[in-house]
């Protein structure tokens, strides 16, 4: 659930939005005489991190305009004198020193992505705001980035066969689905054997322990946070877990915690079926396929009935692969390169555009040129390195996914249950189903046996002492728009702020979305209740001789629990016949 490349692209929208800036709303204060509580960090937690030293952090100057940094942090918390591992730190200072009003530490998600890349990058998709007026701070997670990593296999000979029968997308048919056990298999037991040390001390607890002591160490006496996708848990971590040691935590493409780790009444759910990630991609591909024969041919390509033809592709790619400049394209690697496609906020162009492609070079008889088939092929490549976060050869970004996944939830005990759990998640969400389903094989309980008893399970529900901003957006293929629902009612002291925006997360989708997340991290002011902003790019509304698909949309706030249906309709929200994709707001 990695972000750092859509952010990048969402930069040049985020740096023109200071203007948004200059006056905040005020916070509505508690009425009078009312008694304002809330809950505190735990005596547990509390002798965990108190206990270990301020570390000094040297920062040098790195990669430009950064500053880079590292410390030494308990591998084990409950012994804070004992072994320790690396974290590597990056940050880019505050323009406005004189004005500053501390660090703001970023996560990109993943879990296994590199928050001290997403800090570098923070001058391509931060608001002038942000920039200004917060250092801001990557740490990357234990065993993942630059800190000091895990390593499961010991090196790349014994990882690379293993995964390369898991670079395949997911699945499909009983052959490939024994193998593909086989090999996450062999990745549970290697985390748990030769990668034991590091691995079974990487759960998203962990991370929040070393957040507090690094907030130590650059000087704040609150935190300052902004997550995006998976690091929406680590969010929702810290603040379950230090509910009175932040200032302000706002998380963007959210993830329902509890959902995350499981219950004991859930434990034997494969963990997409509590997450619910293939449903907003199924709810989000409906949706472009909806409006595309909507639009008609001058404004989309795929228009001449796009469910049916999408169906029709699908179909064929199950039955023979296609091959076409040297490259073949399997019904897997096309479910991961439109997954992939949905990530983008330009998904309506990217999805529809390749499907057109692809139904005409498997319709029977159709005999592309020279020239079509080289420029099928680039159009695959480019995709293809879209949908394909896991890249090979060998690093250790699965180790480090796996990691923190497999230690943080609760998983079904055997690997053979997957074939069947992930053919029901089709049924479910169609298409996706599997492809979520499979991302999580390697957890089940024969496979990885190393844990970390220090994982934090819950509540989810601690009243902070500050609010938390809660983002989700409606179409939303990684994060379901009804986990950061639910995530908002686990939380007592949070606001949810929807958005209408395609592709993974809010922020630099349209100025309501960024302007309100910057105001609240500057100002700690919350947008208004039922506050639903709309993303400059939506489908299909301008011809295909322009060379667009999106069309700049009035981004002014509306709320979603009173808006008439001719408003939804005007900001290319479900109209009333498709209204059943969009979970209600409880």
């Amino acid at each position: 659930m990695s972000l750092t490349t859509r952010l990048l692209a969402a930069g040049a929208a985020g740096l023109a939005l200071a203007g948004a800036l200059i006056a905040p709303a005020p916070v509505a204060a508690a009425p009078a005489g009312s008694a304002v509580t809330w809950d505190r960090t735990g005596a547990v937690e509390s002798r965990r991190v108190d206990a270990v030293p301020t570390p000094t952090l040297r920062w040098y100057s790195c990669y430009g305009w950064g500053q880079c940094a590292t410390a030494k942090v308990p591998l084990d918390y409950d012994r804070p004198g004992g072994e320790q591992v690396s974290l590597a730190l990056l940050r880019v200072k505050a323009r406005d020193q004189k004005n500053r009003i501390g660090s703001l530490f970023v996560n990109p998600g993943g879990p296994g992505a590199s928050a001290v890349q997403m800090a570098l990058a923070a001058p391509y998709f931060m608001s002038d705001a942000l920039l200004d007026r917060f250092d801001v701070v990557g740490m990357d997670p234990r065993g993942i980035g630059f800190s000091e990593q895990v390593n499961c296999f010991g090196d790349v000979a014994r990882q690379t066969p293993v995964m390369n029968r898991l670079s395949i997308g997911f699945p499909w048919g009983t052959a490939q689905e024994k193998s593909y056990i086989k090999a996450a298999g062999r990745v549970g037991r290697a985390c748990s054997t030769t990668g034991r040390e590091l691995a079974g001390a990487m759960s998203t607890a962990e991370v929040a322990r070393d957040m507090d002591v690094m907030r130590r160490a650059v000087g704040d006496s609150k935190l300052s946070y902004l997550g995006f996708s998976y690091g929406t848990a680590l969010g929702q971590y810290y603040a379950n877990m230090f509910p009175d040691r932040f200032r302000a935590i706002a998380v963007d493409g959210v993830i329902n915690p509890q959902a995350w780790v499981g219950t004991a009444k859930t434990a034997g759910q494969v963990q997409d079926d509590r997450l619910h990630s293939a449903d907003g991609a199924w709810k989000a591909l409906a949706e472009i396929l909806r409006r595309c024969a909507k639009a008609g041919k001058t404004n989309c390509a795929f228009s001449a009935s796009p469910m049916h033809n999408f169906r029709v592709v699908a179909e064929r790619l199950k039955k023979k692969p296609l091959v076409v400049d040297g490259l073949t394209v399997t019904y897997a690697s096309f479910i991961s390169m439109v997954l992939g496609a949905l990530y983008e906020p330009a998904a309506g162009a990217e999805v529809t555009g390749m499907a057109a492609e692809i139904y005409q070079l498997t319709t029977p008889g159709y005999t592309p040129t020279a020239a079509k088939l080289t420029a099928a092929g680039d159009l695959i490549r480019r995709m293809r390195k879209q949908a394909e976060g896991r890249a090979f050869p060998y690093d250790n970004s699965f180790d480090a996914y796996s990691a923190v996944m497999c230690t943080d939830g609760r998983h079904p005990a055997h690997g053979t249950s997957w074939p069947k759990a992930a053919a029901r998640a089709d049924k479910r969400a169609t298409y996706f189903g599997r492809a979520w389903a499979w991302a999580s094989v390697q957890c089940a309980g024969d496979h990885w046996t190393v844990r970390d008893e220090d994982a934090y399970t819950g509540p989810f529900t601690k009243h902070t002492k500050h609010p938390v901003l809660i983002v989700g957006s409606f179409w939303d293929p990684a994060t379901n728009y009804d986990d950061a629902v639910w995530s908002s009612h686990l939380l007592p002291n949070s606001r949810l702020l929807s958005s209408a925006n395609w592709g993974h997360t809010a922020y630099g989708t349209s100025a309501c979305a960024t302007g309100a997340t910057d105001r609240y991290l500057l100002y700690r002011s919350l947008p208004a209740k039922g506050t639903t902003c709309v993303g400059a790019q939506q489908p299909f509304r301008t011809p295909l001789d322009n060379g667009d698909d999106a069309k700049a949309q009035s981004t002014d706030a509306f709320d979603l629990t009173t808006a008439t249906p001719s408003e939804i309709a005007a900001h290319g929200l479900p109209d009333a016949d498709n209204a059943k994709l969009l979970p209600p707001v409880r």
